[in-house]
């Protein structure tokens, strides 16, 4: 159960990334309200999977999720650049929170 908080803590941090950036420097209510909220929610899983697992592993999990899920929205809904370099960066990150996850068991 603790891992599922964590990767919906994860995925909300995309949501809260992507809405930020749509909020135009939180100029735009419905936007804004969004990355607060997704904010919030996404901080108080993170804090209760924090209790559980080691802070290393909470922390590294949460961010590596967040930031290949904003790298994949920056692509597919953004037009941002797809370059070699930086898909193997995203690729590295994913192999990471792989390895982060098998050796925390």
């Amino acid at each position: 159960m603790i891992w599922a908080q964590l990767v919906i803590a994860g995925l909300l941090e995309v949501v809260w990334a992507f809405t930020m950036k749509q909020s135009d420097g939180f100029s735009r209510t419905g936007y804004s309200i969004v990355t607060i909220l997704a904010m919030i929610a996404s901080f108080w899983l993170l804090a209760r999977a924090m209790a559980v697992l080691p802070l290393g592993t909470a922390y590294v999990i949460w961010t590596g999720i967040g930031s290949v899920g904003a790298f994949v929205l920056g692509l597919t809904l953004l037009g941002e650049t797809a370059s070699p370099a930086r898909i193997g960066a995203a690729v590295m990150i994913i192999g990471g929170i792989i390895l982060m996850k098998i050796s925390s068991s």
